[in-house]
C-alpha cells in the first residue's frame, strides 16, 4: 500500500546558519526526513527494495525483525510487503519524533502484523532478541566508533542460527587518493536533487562530528570479528554501501 503522509521538502540547511552545531534528529528533521534521505542517499528506493527482499528470504517463523535506527518507518513498510504478516516487527530509535511519525506511517500503511516501537539510544546498548533479521540502514555510521563493536556483539548474541544483519551505510575510500573524487560525484548528485553551495556545505560542518565512516574492508573486519560468519556486499555506489552478514 502506498504511504499517504505527505513529504514536506527538506529545507533544513537552505537558510544561512551563524553557529555551527552537530546535526540532530530533531523534530524539525524528523519532518523532513523523508525528503532528505531521498535526495540525499543515491539510489535509496532500490536500496530499501534491496533490503526487503534480502530479509524476505532470511526472516524466520517464530522470530523477530528488528530495524535498530528505524526512524520514520520506511525500511519496515518496504518489508512488510514481502515478510509473511505473523512475524513480528521492532523498530528502535533515540528520536520519538521519529517514532511519531513512523507510527503514523505505519498505520496509514494499513499494518496489521504485530510491531512495536521503543525510544532508546542504541549507542548504549539495544535489547535484540529471537531475531532472524537485524536491519542497521544508514545507522551504525551515527554510532561512535568505541561503541561500534559493543553494539555488533549484542546484535549476534540476539540473532537465531543462520540470522542476518543488513548494514547499509556511507564508507570512506580504501585508498584515499579517490576519496575526493567520489565525494565530489557525491556532492554533484546533491546538486542534481537541487540542494544549494550552502545546504550540502552547512550540512557537511552539521555532520563532521557526528557522522564517522569506515572503509567497505574495515565494516566487513569488524562484522567478522563480532562473530558473523559470512560477509558479502549486495550494494554500492562510490561513497555507500550495503552488506549483508550470516551468523551460523
Amino acid at each position: 500500500m502506498s504511504e499517504k503522509v505527505n513529504k514536506e521538502a527538506d529545507e533544513v540547511f537552505k537558510e544561512e546558519i551563524k553557529q555551527a552545531s552537530d546535526f540532530k534528529f530533531s523534530a524539525k528533521v524528523a519532518g523532513v526526513f523523508d525528503d532528505m534521505v531521498n535526495r540525499s542517499v543515491p539510489f535509496y528506493g532500490e536500496i530499501q527494495r534491496m533490503v526487503a527482499e534480502l530479509a524476505a528470504d532470511h526472516a524466520q517463523e517464530g522470530t523477530n525483525v528488528y530495524d535498530l535506527g528505524c526512524s520514520t518507518g520506511t525500511t519496515m513498510i518496504g518489508m512488510d510487503t514481502m515478510i509473511p504478516p505473523d512475524i513480528r516487527f521492532v523498530g528502535i530509535d533515540d528520536s520519538t519524533e521519529m517514532l511519531q511519525k513512523c507510527d503514523m506511517k505505519l498505520k496509514e500503511a494499513g499494518f496489521v502484523r504485530p510491531y512495536e516501537l521503543i525510544a532508546a539510544d542504541i549507542q548504549q546498548g539495544a535489547d535484540v532478541q529471537n531475531a532472524s533479521v537485524v536491519v542497521l540502514c544508514l545507522t551504525l555510521q551515527f554510532i561512535r566508533p568505541i561503541y561500534r563493536e559493543r553494539l555488533l556483539k549484542t546484535i549476534v548474541n540476539g540473532l537465531a542460527p543462520n540470522g542476518v544483519l543488513i548494514l547499509v551505510e556511507k564508507i570512506i575510500t580504501e585508498d584515499s587518493v579517490f576519496n575526493r573524487d567520489f565525494i565530489k560525484y557525491y556532492y554533484n548528485y546533491k546538486r542534481r536533487n537541487h540542494y544549494s553551495e550552502m545546504e550540502i556545505s552547512q550540512k557537511r560542518e552539521a555532520l563532521e562530528n557526528v557522522l564517522i565512516p569506515y572503509k567497505l574492508s574495515e565494516n566487513i573486519h569488524l562484522l567478522r570479528e563480532v562473530g558473523f560468519s559470512s560477509c558479502e556486499t549486495f550494494f554500492k555506489w562510490y561513497n555507500f554501501t550495503g552488506i549483508i552478514a550470516i551468523k551460523k
